[in-house]
């Protein structure tokens, strides 16, 4: 690993001993490609994937946009599968990345479209 990745990987160490996951409040988890942006709502109780969304999704995708507003988009797109399934109430992970432009606007999009954390 370079110094950078290995950096990142200290620091998401750091915040998962003390962001959890569980039944009520899931652990919204960010992964930020240089491409493309994934969220998914994780229960670390049980270890699994409860929704998850992406700038590669198709409506997402379709839009000509930065990626900047695309990650925004994919927060709403996050926030509205939580609330059908009946989550109001996150923890955010930020997966080691600096709160801060697409992290930052994934965030933003899942607390306008009405999920809390």
């Amino acid at each position: 690993m370079n110094n950078k990745s290995s950096a990142r990987q200290k620091i998401r160490y750091r915040i998962r001993k003390k962001v959890i996951g569980t039944t009520t409040a899931p652990r919204l988890s960010v992964f930020r490609s240089n491409t493309d942006i994934y969220a998914q709502l994780i229960n670390d109780e049980t270890g699994t994937t409860i929704v998850a969304a992406s700038s590669k999704q198709k409506d997402i995708a379709a839009q000509k946009a930065p990626k900047i507003d695309k990650s925004k988009m994919v927060g709403e797109a996050i926030a509205k599968k939580a609330m059908e399934l009946g989550f109001t109430k996150v923890v955010f992970d930020r997966s080691g990345y600096v709160y801060h432009g697409r992290v930052k606007a994934v965030a933003e999009g899942a607390r306008e479209a009405g999920l809390n954390f």
